[in-house]
């Protein structure tokens, strides 16, 4: 007997009851897949994406229009009123004219806008080209004027194709000279009337023009070398055994 009156009432303790969950026998589950095996067959069942065709290459500059509000310069109107035939369109882009003209009238052209008052552009500041390979008149040859009188500036361009000469300017802009040469050099562009039409930046021996479009990255054919100065080697090699 104990003399506690809460552990006198309750029952005494049996033995513990086994656990329903652990007499029930456990069901066998299906293996899940892993995910290394999973993978490839979703891969199989998702097509995969097709490939995005390449960009067209640009055809040409855009040579934009002049706004219908915004009149041509007096020198540009006096310019196309005497030469009618020979402007085959004004452009207008970010504040520059650029009067596109026909290449046999260039020196008409150039000449008028010298010697022209109201234009006065004594000074040729550069002259470049760009190449546009899937025209078939691929290069564009830029004039970009200066008159150190009016200040004022414009841009000539003449279209040329591969074999086409164009007039050379240094009759009128002796400057030109260096500038017609840089142009033969990279672009391959001929100027007739040239005094002395030679390379001026790379080797008198060098294979094509490295600013055209189509020039391989590499370099040029069977002189394919990536230190310049293996390729200098080379040619003083074959010097060497000319002279000897």
């Amino acid at each position: 007997m104990t003399d506690d009156p809460k552990l006198a009432g309750s029952a005494p303790e049996g033995p513990a009851k086994p656990d329903a969950a652990a007499d029930t026998p456990a069901t066998p589950q299906p293996a899940a897949k892993s995910d290394a095996a999973a993978k490839p067959e979703a891969a199989a069942k998702k097509p995969a994406p097709k490939p995005k065709a390449p960009p067209e290459p640009p055809k040409g500059p855009e040579d934009p229009l002049p706004p219908d509000d915004l009149e041509p310069p007096a020198f540009l109107s006096a310019l196309q009123q005497a030469y009618p035939d020979a402007v085959e369109q004004l452009s207008y882009w970010v504040g520059d004219w650029t009067v596109i003209v026909r290449s046999e009238a260039l020196l008409d052209i150039a000449t008028h806008l010298r010697d022209d008052d109201e234009a006065s552009f004594d000074y040729c500041s550069d002259l470049t080209a760009s190449d546009w390979p899937p025209r078939e008149k691929r290069f564009d040859v830029i004039y970009c004027l200066y008159s150190t009188r009016r200040r004022h500036r414009v841009r000539i361009k003449v279209r040329a194709g591969e074999d086409d000469p164009v007039p050379s300017v240094t009759g009128l802009w002796p400057a030109t000279n260096w500038l017609e040469r840089e142009v033969w050099d990279m672009f391959g562009v001929k100027f007739f009337g040239h005094p002395d039409l030679r390379r001026i930046l790379m080797p008198d021996g060098w294979q094509g023009h490295p600013q055209r479009k189509d020039y391989p990255l590499e370099g040029p054919g069977e002189l394919l070398l990536e230190s310049p100065m293996e390729w200098l080697r080379l040619r003083n090699l074959q010097d060497e055994a000319e002279i000897e």
